[in-house]
């Protein structure tokens, strides 16, 4: 027979009232009223100590244009530091293959809060900030005569129609808030129309509002004080409302940095700091950038520190993440030790090829750490392929809300991938059918991955309006500089027949043959340079 004290804890209610009706052994023990008291505290003990595991808050970190190589997570940095995100990896999960859903901030943003890729819910471009209301894809009126295709047009409203994230989880009695950078739309298409009870600063441009350091130029949001540092400000509310929430209510709070996003400035004693770091040999020596990665992280350790303080750690979720690459092309001006003034790109994402705006894998692959307790362990590293897709169907699944009826959802649950489980990558999907002419462009194009493979399909960059293809094994060759299309005929097939069933189920608007391409004009050795002068830093605004 199974020890008593054993068996009575491993028993619930329900159980016990059977036993209490049937069972002779539980008769016995309803004669002792002591006993009975005992058995009904272990249940209420173990069910307690069962709701603990789960945590009821969630709290997500996304930083916005972060590379991969940007943190010292993956041993690419020696100028950067980033001693928060090692303190937050050391309580949770850090994951070594995270994909951003696109390139470019506001399609990844829309990703995570619909857990639909780019390709399906049409926000394939970060356009949310102009006038212009898009709410459903269409192909672009025309294209230029060297282009072989005509690009689409991206959605540039985040649907209220959508059963997005915070929605869902303020329904199921959640306190909501969004801290941040947005960018998703303006009212009525603001935090404040998609669940979020609280949205600071409530601004939907693309960047801070005008500058990091104050003053600022958000319309109704000053500054507390002189040069105050919006990450600063933004912790400062996030804290705030995490001091106003009540014990027995959970939460689910978004602080989406800013940082490290243009326009490029950061406190002085850090840039000072930094300039004494510099070597001009190592591709990463901006000191004004490597100032705003320290204020993120400042950011989060300040959250952590609260999060501990409140004694809510053990039921606060916090996820780690950014939107996309690393931004190579924005210039920002940097002063040597000397005085000396020098034009920079912000970042280097080697090894990783290409950065922000670009389909290699510098423009997509993303620091990423997962702290769920109960479910992850502390101080582990996965190589499992995961986007940001796959957010939405897990946290729903880990609150226990279902999942939206007739919604089709592009993410996967990896809630075993969080449990130390075994579990099969699948096949993850890039859409970005834009060509900004950043180092390491590509036409239109979509990239599979699945295992060590990516397959990039450029549309219709063939012969006779068919089209062409990069592949790389990304295990072999990280930098993404041997393209084996040629090699392995066999695997393209295999992988583009991935990208068109997507397609075809996701029902995308996708480029379409140019009718008045000019084959004299098409200049394909143009493929992947920028054009003289792109590191200006008024170049690229979004």
């Amino acid at each position: 027979m199974k020890n008593t004290s054993t068996y009575l804890v491993n028993i619930n209610l329900k159980d016990m009232l059977s036993l209490i009706k049937n069972n002779k052994m539980a008769l016995n023990y309803t004669r002792n009223r002591f006993a009975l008291a005992v058995v009904f505290l272990l249940i209420l003990f173990k069910a307690q100590a069962q709701g603990n595991k789960q945590p009821k808050n969630i709290i997500f970190i996304l930083a916005d244009d972060l590379g991969w190589s940007d943190v010292t997570l993956y041993g690419n940095t020696d100028f950067y530091e980033t001693p928060n995100l090692e303190r937050l990896a050391a309580k949770g999960l850090t994951f070594t293959h995270a994909y951003a859903a696109s390139p470019l901030c506001s399609p990844t943003r829309a990703s995570i809060l619909t857990g639909q890729n780019p390709s399906r819910n049409g926000i394939t471009a970060p356009t949310a900030h102009t006038d212009q209301l898009i709410l459903k894809a269409q192909v672009a009126p025309n294209a230029s005569p060297s282009s072989k295709a005509i690009i689409t047009q991206s959605v540039s409203r985040l649907d209220t129609q959508l059963p997005t994230l915070g929605k869902l989880i303020k329904s199921a009695g959640y306190s909501t808030a969004h801290f941040g950078k947005w960018h998703l739309g303006k009212e009525p298409y603001s935090p404040l129309e998609h669940g979020y009870e609280v949205d600071i600063p409530h601004w939907p441009g693309p960047g801070p509002a005008g500058s990091f350091v104050a003053p600022w130029k958000f319309p109704n949001f000053t500054e507390n004080y002189p040069q105050e540092h919006i990450e600063d400000r933004m912790t400062d509310e996030a804290i705030l409302w995490l001091r106003e929430q009540q014990k027995d209510k959970p939460f689910y709070m978004n602080y989406w940095q800013f940082s490290v996003h243009a326009p490029f400035d950061a406190k002085q004693g850090l840039i000072e700091y930094y300039q004494t770091k510099m070597d001009l040999n190592d591709p990463q020596h901006s000191p004004t950038y490597a100032a705003m990665v320290h204020s993120m992280d400042q950011a989060v350790g300040r959250l952590l520190d609260e999060v501990e303080r409140l004694g809510i750690a053990d039921e606060t979720a916090i996820i780690f993440f950014s939107d996309n690459g690393g931004n190579m092309y924005n210039g920002l001006v940097d002063e040597l030790p000397s005085g000396e003034k020098i034009l920079n790109p912000p970042t280097s994402n080697a090894p990783l090829r290409g950065g922000k705006a670009t389909m290699y894998e510098g423009g997509i692959r993303v620091p990423c750490i997962v702290v769920w307790p109960g479910l992850t362990q502390p101080g582990t590293r996965t190589d499992v392929t995961i986007q940001s897709t796959d957010f939405y169907p897990t946290i729903l699944k880990q609150l226990g809300i279902s999942l939206p009826s007739n919604y089709a959802i592009d993410g996967h649950d990896i809630s075993p991938v969080l449990k130390g489980e075994e579990y099969e990558s699948q096949p993850i999907f890039t859409y970005f059918p834009h060509t900004p002419k950043v180092p390491d462009w590509l036409p239109a194009s979509m990239a599979v991955h699945s295992g060590d493979w990516k397959l990039i399909r450029l549309f219709y960059e063939g012969e006779n309006e068919k089209h062409d293809y990069r592949l790389y094994n990304i295990k072999w060759d990280i930098s993404e500089s041997n393209n084996l299309s040629s090699l392995f005929p066999e695997k393209v097939i295999e992988l583009d027949a991935l990208i068109e069933a997507h397609l075809q189920d996701a029902n995308t608007v996708t480029p379409i043959p140019n009718p008045s391409f000019d084959p004299s004009k098409y200049r394909p050795q143009d493929i992947g340079v920028p054009p003289i002068g792109l590191h200006n830093a008024d170049a690229i605004k979004k």
